[in-house]
């Protein structure tokens, strides 16, 4: 059965802690009843777990679809030669399902340990940190065509590239494949527990954030760029470049959608005018700016 919420305070379901109400927010809990309203043809907007994205002050019209009530299934089959495969729905947590795999003594998903969010936004941004990326472990994404059609697509009609993807326009991911190994599990938690440190060292997890705000242009690093045009720290209203690292803008209480969009805005011009590089978002926007 779809559950249906109605003017929903969306700042409280992504990790910036900024947005608006949603008018209806509905949790289909399969596949079909997703398929169902799909065919309906009406417009929606696809939630996750709330990270890499900013949500407009006046929030989003209409319907927005979150897949967090009935998409969070794991199940482990290992195979030979020492392969597991892993199916998991899109709405499952990515650091919980980084744990789960280092309980059961499954490698190949450390570096996901932290990054937040869900498997299906990961999966559209091909989320990774510390040499690792989610293209490294797909095997097969399923997904739900625009025309309300349940399809497999196989790691190569994803599309992976850099911290993005190719499917299929309108779309909405379900769950995934992953192909991973049986490891050594004390050896895989003390390296997820290394990365962790590592990130926590040069991120300011403890702030409310989106993550990264730009892609790093080939051979370089946005944060880098950010820092020698002088902007970390810079504020504006109640968001701020992190003094930590400067490809991040946290919330320092209070921080409205366009306290951001300034930042954001003052950042690419500054960039460009220094480097002559115009840096690509990484976040997304979302609702009525």
């Amino acid at each position: 059965m779809v559950i249906t919420e109605k003017n929903v305070p969306l700042w409280q379901k992504t990790t910036f802690r900024i947005g608006g109400p949603a008018d209806t927010l509905l949790y289909p809990e399969s596949a079909e009843e997703l398929a169902s309203l799909m065919k309906k043809k009406q417009p929606f907007f696809i939630l996750g777990g709330g990270s890499n994205i900013l949500i407009a002050d006046k929030g989003i019209r209409g319907t927005t679809i979150s897949l967090t009530r009935g998409f969070a299934e794991l199940k482990i089959e290992k195979l030979e030669n020492g392969f597991v495969k892993v199916c998991v729905g899109a709405g499952a947590s990515l650091t919980q399902t980084s744990s789960a795999m280092m309980k059961n003594s499954i490698a190949g998903l450390q570096f996901a340990y932290g990054i937040p969010g869900t498997i299906g936004g990961a999966l559209i941004m091909n989320a990774g940190a510390a040499g690792g990326e989610m293209m490294d472990v797909v095997e097969a994404v399923t997904i739900v065509t625009q025309a309300g059609e349940i399809k497999t697509l196989n790691k190569n009609e994803c599309r992976f590239s850099y911290r993005s993807s190719g499917f299929p326009k309108g779309c909405v991911i379900t769950g995934a494949v992953l192909q991973l190994k049986t490891g050594d599990k004390e050896k895989i938690h003390d390296d997820m527990k290394q990365k962790y440190i590592n990130r926590k060292s040069k991120q300011p997890l403890e702030l409310p954030s989106a993550g990264s705000i730009f892609k790093n242009p080939e051979g370089n690093f946005a944060g880098r760029l950010i820092e020698e045009t002088g902007l970390k720290g810079a504020k504006h209203g109640g968001a701020e470049v992190s003094e930590k690292h400067a490809n991040f803008i946290v919330n320092r209480g209070g921080a409205k959608a366009t306290d951001v969009i300034c930042l954001m805005e003052t950042i690419e011009e500054a960039v460009n005018k220094k480097f002559g590089i115009t840096l690509k978002r990484e976040i997304k926007l979302a609702g009525e700016f």
